[in-house]
């Protein structure tokens, strides 16, 4: 009876794909397998010393980096960012989050004690109803069976957008935007923090360095896309 109901609420309202909205079929979630082998994904999780962690060389002292795909204007990996972000589809960020989580157990680097996404400010956070990097946070957490933590680093100010911004104006408009509470709870621990999109990094490095007042932390960092 409920596979019989499952397949007349399918016929009525379709699940399509985020990307090309195709419908979806047999274990299709959110994104249809022939859009997902479009994503260009990388291999950075295998790779020390990558494209990714040299950004943040003579930032803060970064233990490991990667994303799971690149991002490519006008493609599929900038339709899926589009609708995680601006489209309320979260669901489709958790699902992404796993399949980054699985690529993460691969490397010994990543054994992380907490995962932590990067915090929106509370009045975007009540503008837009949730916040994408939590959602793409809590997939991993749950793929790695690590504690995720929104409690602890906090963004203070509401910066305006980083998305038109170059590489000084996006430095200059994350410095000093985050801080943390109660130091001691990161004391000691290899931190993930978790964005969706990398771009200059400038965002990550404001937050390590509110992470930073805690002792004898490792900070890696990981996203859905890099661009």
């Amino acid at each position: 009876m409920k596979r019989l109901l499952t397949s007349l609420l399918d016929l009525i309202y379709p699940n399509l794909c985020l990307a090309c909205h195709n419908t979806l079929v047999g274990n299709e979630q959110f994104i249809c397998f022939s859009c997902l082998s479009r994503l260009s994904f990388t291999t950075y999780h295998l790779e020390p010393n990558n494209p990714i962690e040299k950004r943040f060389w003579g930032k803060f002292p970064i233990h490991r980096a990667t994303s799971l795909f690149f991002f490519q204007k006008e493609t599929t990996s900038q339709l899926l960012i589009h609708q995680l972000k601006y489209k309320g589809e979260k669901e489709m960020g958790e699902m992404m989050g796993k399949i980054l989580g699985e690529r993460l157990k691969t490397s010994p680097d990543f054994d992380v004690d907490v995962v932590v996404p990067v915090p929106l400010h509370p009045r975007k956070l009540h503008k837009r109803g949730y916040n994408q990097s939590e959602w793409i946070a809590k997939g991993v957490a749950n793929t790695l069976e690590k504690p995720m933590d929104t409690k602890h680093l906090l963004r203070i100010i509401e910066n305006p957008t980083q998305t038109r911004k170059g590489v000084y104006e996006r430095w200059e408009n994350a410095a000093g935007i985050f801080d943390t509470i109660d130091t001691d709870f990161f004391t000691g621990k290899h931190i993930l923090l978790v964005d969706d999109v990398i771009t200059t990094g400038a965002t990550i490095e404001a937050c390590a360095m509110a992470l930073q007042k805690s002792d004898s932390i490792k900070i890696s960092v990981v996203a859905l896309a890099c661009a």
